[in-house]
């Protein structure tokens, strides 16, 4: 049985060596604001279940991360749904961060066209850093089905990407040029 102070001090240690990890996932995947809220609820959770965190804890806590971040999405949506049935609100229109950078374009234009189960299981891989075993428990699937799933999600980019270089590029040629 541990100690109140024993319980304090891992959770200190958790929370130094993983708060960083944890708001980086959540900022990849909200803004700022949220991502903050998402991470101070995640070590909420930590603190609150602490005999129940593994040995390797970081998965466990992305896969909190991640419940979190759908919670506060769902909210989002209801607000957003509420907002435009009363009318006093119209619906918000994203801007293009990438604008500029042709292949940033492109690879954000293909990544967008994946479903959101392709998205987070690059994501995991590419932006979080995770092996395979460690994602397949953020999303609390297995092994063998993480593996599955990401090579998926890899053929279908590859096959997004190829259509979206295949496009022509318009530009507007200058007056002076003409």
């Amino acid at each position: 049985m541990s100690t109140a102070s024993d319980d304090a001090t891992r959770f200190e240690a958790l929370f130094r060596e993983h708060y960083p990890a944890v708001l980086r996932f959540a900022l990849r995947r909200a803004a700022p604001a949220v991502a903050e809220d998402v991470a101070a609820e995640t070590f909420a959770a930590a603190w609150g279940s602490l005999e129940s965190v593994p040995a390797d804890p970081l998965p466990w806590l992305l896969g909190v991360a991640r419940r979190r971040l759908a919670s506060q999405y769902r909210e989002r949506a209801s607000q957003r749904d509420k907002a435009v049935h009363s009318e006093r609100v119209g619906p918000v229109a994203a801007r293009d961060h990438a604008e500029g950078v042709r292949e940033r374009q492109a690879i954000a234009a293909a990544f967008a066209t994946l479903s959101e189960p392709d998205r987070e299981v690059l994501r995991l891989i590419a932006w979080d850093g995770l092996s395979a075993a460690d994602a397949a428990r953020v999303l609390g699937i297995s092994v063998l089905a993480f593996r599955a799933r990401a090579s998926r999600a890899r053929r279908r980019l590859s096959r997004a990407l190829g259509a979206e270089e295949a496009r022509p590029v318009h530009r507007r040629i200058p007056e002076a040029q003409q």
